[in-house]
């Protein structure tokens, strides 16, 4: 359990004013529609805004009843109706539907849409088009974060992962910047900014923007350097079996906004549990980012010290039994639960991961990372496929088989795509397509070696005066080049040592010892060398994009670390997994440095892959 390295990480800023600026704003746009309202949230707007400000809160504020946007006519007989949605055009047809059938009926109310995080252009041009422009009055809530934990901050976008890298939707991208300005205006001035990736790059554009209209403050920063990261530089992490705490519990049971819903599977009753998993669930915060094998030995010690703190009652006098109930006991029992949650959790992630043969799973997985015997490891794919385990988990092999051989020989591509449409059915044809497109299940071009492939794709980045690829070569410029990167940046551990996961001696334990993420190693990399110097082979595999701007603090000051210099935020655009944000923490505790994480949505390989599914039949 014991973790080396340093121990002198710096504080973390106090992110808690993310919230209350949050609630402050939508407290006074909702009292810009006096008297008694009914309010219209969207699904996904729900678990959000829950944690910003909970329905006692509305209800001060003269909001009657609540309802959910389910595109269907309402029921609701209230005068004032206010409308709390993200800016969809689907969303917005319903409301002026819903205002003219009101103008039809000859029904007279007031209709008040809140936009969050912005409004879009597309969604005032629906409402000109369907005559309800003047009926209905638009305002926006600018809830651009949300803090999940002390470390963790979300933009709760997971649709900006499909949105921009598959449509190449780019709507989002001043969404992005603006919340990086929300952070900068609060916490900044930065003093280096560094990114990779196409997305990275508009984002850190869009913001420099908004610094350069603002008025500058001069304030003591709180967050000293930025590194920016588009999802599509690294796939292979989040297409990895999670197997810290923390990231199987993400898998298993799916934690939506901070919190996780235990069924009675877990709390052994008839009844579901919902449960807050962040640093102030002591058990949790203890046992997160630890490799699952590890995770009994702690818990079966943290039950046996409760044991001990509850006997120390035994013999006591009234008055010490009395300080005991009033300071220890409530404490106790807090912890009690909590403990018996979390063992109720790993019993339930240790049944499903031994019935579906987690260990062969795990064993083909690091296979195909190390590319060793990738013909066994197709043959366990097919019969993963033709066994119907399960849709998501063929997919994700299919692409990570894919990712690390550089794309599947023809004949391997078209046996697996037909075995996997007999198997799950023939609408995931367009699933296919998408994954061709984003370059993750690609087949290699006839003739065409990895060699030849990599100096084209040289040629062509290297190629400036190109400006944008054309669609031509944008699909040869995505094939992965992962075992050139994987060499070049050492992400396979050496196979012939033993690795101890109790004291794990560098990121790859977030993956049994296997790999170290890309993502995460980047990350270190970058900030050792202080940017991009010495990595340029590695920024020609990944495709450039890449920068390093300094910000407003001089050389100097960035030169000393002090404790803001050594607070890294890490903005990945299009979704971060928990693992790598176990990895983070323990790149941090190692050197020094406190992460933050900031990403556009929590993400996993079957929320990715979800992303992507076109199989309406």
């Amino acid at each position: 359990m014991a973790h080396t390295g340093r121990r002198d990480a710096p504080e973390v800023p106090d992110f808690s004013l993310l919230k209350r600026l949050a609630r402050d704003q939508l407290i006074y746009l909702l009292e810009q529609l006096p008297g008694k309202k009914d309010l219209f949230i969207d699904a996904d707007l729900m678990s959000p805004l829950d944690r910003i400000a909970n329905v006692t809160t509305l209800k001060q504020h003269e909001v009657d009843k609540l309802y959910k946007v389910e595109l269907k006519p309402i029921v609701s007989t209230s005068d004032q109706l206010c409308f709390l949605i993200r800016p969809r055009i689907q969303t917005v047809k319903w409301i002026a539907d819903i205002v003219n059938l009101d103008k039809a009926s000859g029904r007279f109310r007031r209709y008040k849409i809140i936009f969050t995080p912005q409004k879009f252009y597309a969604c005032e041009t629906v409402l000109e088009e369907q005559g309800v422009y003047g009926d209905v009055t638009t305002d926006e809530w600018a809830f651009y974060l949300l803090p999940l934990d002390d470390d963790i901050i979300s933009l709760e976008l997971p649709e900006f992962f499909r949105d921009n890298f598959l449509e190449g939707d780019q709507r989002w991208v001043t969404t992005a910047g603006s919340a990086l300005h929300l952070v900068y205006s609060l916490y900044g001035p930065f003093s280096k900014v560094y990114g990779i990736g196409r997305c990275a790059k508009m984002v850190y554009e869009s913001w420099r923007d908004q610094v350069e209209d603002g008025e500058q403050k001069a304030r003591q920063p709180e967050i000293g350097n930025v590194f920016l990261i588009d999802r599509d530089v690294d796939f292979v992490t989040p297409l990895c079996s999670q197997v810290v705490y923390e990231g199987l519990v993400d898998d298993i049971f799916r934690i939506k906004c901070g919190s996780v819903e235990f069924g009675p599977e877990v709390t052994s009753s008839d009844k579901s549990v919902k449960v807050m998993v962040n640093s102030q669930d002591k058990v949790f915060n203890e046992i997160r980012n630890e490799h699952f094998s590890n995770v009994f030995g702690f818990l079966s010690q943290k039950a046996r010290n409760l044991q001990t703190a509850y006997d120390k009652r035994r013999g006591m006098d009234i008055q010490q039994m009395k300080t005991f109930v009033s300071e220890e006991l409530k404490g106790l029992k807090q912890e009690h639960r909590l403990l018996s949650l979390h063992i109720g959790a790993s019993e339930c992630i240790m049944k499903k991961k031994t019935k579906q043969d987690f260990q062969e799973l795990l064993k083909t997985e690091h296979s195909l990372l190390e590319g060793f015997e990738v013909r066994e490891c197709i043959s366990f794919i097919e019969e993963h496929i033709n066994r119907q385990i399960s849709m998501i988990d063929s997919l994700r092999l299919l692409c990570l088989l894919s990712i690390t051989e550089n794309g599947l020989l023809p004949k391997d591509y078209r046996s697996l795509k037909a075995q996997y449409l007999q198997s799950y059915g023939i609408e995931h044809l367009l699933t296919f397509a998408n994954l061709k497109q984003i370059g993750l299940l690609v087949e290699q071009q006839p003739g065409e070696t990895l060699t030849v492939m990599e100096s084209k794709v040289g040629k062509l980045v290297n190629d400036k005066t190109a400006g944008k690829l054309t669609d031509a070569f944008s699909s040869l410029a995505k094939k992965s080049n992962f075992r050139a990167l994987s060499k070049r940046l050492m992400l396979i551990p050496k196979s012939g040592e033993e690795y101890d996961l109790r004291v794990p001696r560098d990121m790859a334990y977030i993956f049994s010892g296997a790999y170290i993420p890309l993502s995460c190693k980047l990350i270190e990399q970058v900030l050792e060398r202080d940017g991009w110097t010495g990595l340029e082979e590695v920024t020609r595999m990944l495709n450039g994009h890449e920068f390093a701007v300094t910000g407003g603090t001089n050389g100097t000051e960035a030169r000393i670390k002090t404790d803001p210099q050594r607070i890294i935020l890490v903005m990945f655009l299009g979704g971060c997994t928990y693992s790598e944000i176990s990895a983070l923490r323990f790149l941090g505790r190692e050197k020094g440095y406190k992460f933050i994480v900031l990403t556009t949505a929590i993400t996993n390989s079957a929320r990715l892959l979800e992303a992507l599914l076109d199989n309406r039949a």
